[in-house]
């Protein structure tokens, strides 16, 4: 099967891509608007930048009326977030954040997850996540303000937070972790079943 974008609806695009992509890591994204109001919002467009200095991106995408996420609105206002990964045990409150909430929602209030303060940036940290990254904005980068085009939000890690009982000399524990990831639709995976490949070395 060949499939031309250009001939393609974006909806049908985006089940491509999501069933394509897979597994996707999930950025569980906590901001706080000029107003104050806290917002926590999921994203499995999510992958590392580099390490030196640390730093992480993920795309919020358009919505389908053409407006920006409230996520990318109070990046761009505050140069903050944080990313908090997500264990399996609070996935349903994850989700629950994946509704469409109006701006003057808390969406920790709503989850019925735990904010807690950060060290560097104002946005709270998720209390029931084993890893936090604090973040400042590096650059957005605009793809497209289409109905689900998106944007490329690129942030350095301030700080890391790491549940001591999931880490031994830098190395995270994934089994402890328990992270779970995005497939395509309302699929989530475990990364319960692994293999190792060293790495060759010429």
């Amino acid at each position: 099967m060949i499939i031309d974008p250009a001939a393609t609806e974006s909806r049908n695009l985006y089940k491509l891509m999501v069933g394509a992509i897979v597994p996707r890591p999930i950025a569980f994204v906590s901001t706080i608007s000029t107003e104050g109001i806290l917002n926590l919002a999921p994203f499995s467009y999510f992958t590392a930048v580099g390490a030196n200095p640390p730093a992480v991106c993920f795309c919020p995408s358009i919505r389908r009326d053409g407006s920006k996420k409230d996520t990318l609105r109070n990046i761009e206002a505050t140069g903050e977030f944080v990313v908090n990964v997500v264990s399996e045990e609070f996935a349903a409150q994850m989700n629950a954040c994946s509704a469409e909430f109006p701006p003057e929602v808390d969406e920790f209030a709503a989850s019925g997850l735990t904010p807690i303060p950060s060290d560097l940036v104002k946005p709270p940290r998720v209390g029931e996540s084993h890893i936090h990254m604090e973040c400042r904005l590096l650059q957005v980068v605009h793809v497209s303000p289409k109905p689900l085009g998106g944007s490329l939000v690129i942030g350095e890690v301030l700080r890391f937070h790491v549940d001591d009982a999931i880490i031994a000399d830098y190395v995270i524990d994934s089994g402890k972790l328990r992270p779970i990831g995005r497939m395509g639709g309302s699929t989530y995976t475990r990364p319960t079943d692994r293999f190792d490949l060293e790495r060759p070395k010429l």
